[in-house]
């Protein structure tokens, strides 16, 4: 299974600007998009979910949910990330399809070998940097974390960073041992930087896109 290694992780006031912006990185050429909704019920994820997997379908782009996984396998999405080491994939991988992906979340050595225990496809690691936004957020890792924990795993499942990166940081991550990374703010503010960003990961999209469904 093959990650891409460019992930977009949509904002937006209203949940009609986080699909508009859905629509906007699927047509600057983004390979997956992780959708998550904070404070909506269920029933209003779901609606939102299906309308954004209308729009990746079109672009053969693919769709992960945050941590909804009932809703990742009703709308056939790609796969299920989450975003805490509370969920258990293996019990989950048992009630999705056997070609949905799944990731985790890690801040730490012991979150990210918790995870790798458990089978996760990848693992989201991070945060790069503060987020002024969030006051309880996890201890920040910078380039030395990464190049320390990536060097302490040893493992080939792809480890993606998140938090506040910008073309700036993509050689230093990469550096560090990074597979790839996931970007909100600075494609939100411009989504000509998903063709900067593809250039600077190497990513080549045609080769990423070998994907199956069934």
């Amino acid at each position: 299974m093959i990650i891409p290694k460019l992930h977009y992780i949509p904002k937006g006031n209203s949940p009609k600007e986080v699909l508009e912006n859905i629509q906007k990185a699927c047509t600057s050429g983004i390979e997956l998009v992780q959708l998550g909704l904070e404070n909506v019920s269920e029933k209003k994820f779901l609606k939102i979910a299906e309308e954004a997997r209308e729009i990746t379908s079109h672009f053969q782009t693919r769709l992960i949910i945050e941590n909804q996984f009932k809703i990742a396998h009703t709308i056939k999405a790609d796969g299920v990330v989450f975003d805490n080491t509370t969920t258990s994939p293996t019990e989950v991988r048992k009630l999705l399809y056997t070609w949905q992906m799944i990731g985790g979340t890690a801040n730490t050595l012991q979150d990210a070998e918790t995870l790798l225990t458990k089978e996760v496809d990848y693992i989201n690691l991070g945060p790069f940097k503060a987020n002024i936004n969030e006051e309880d957020s996890s201890p920040v890792l910078g380039l030395n974390g990464y190049t320390l924990l990536v060097e302490a795993l040893q493992t080939e499942t792809p480890i993606i960073a998140f938090g506040g990166i910008t073309t700036v940081d993509v050689k230093g991550l990469l550096e560090a041992g990074v597979s790839g990374i996931a970007v909100s703010e600075e494609i939100t503010s411009n989504f000509d930087s998903i063709k900067t960003f593809h250039q600077l990961l190497q990513a080549s999209s045609t080769a990423e896109q070998r994907h199956t469904f069934e």
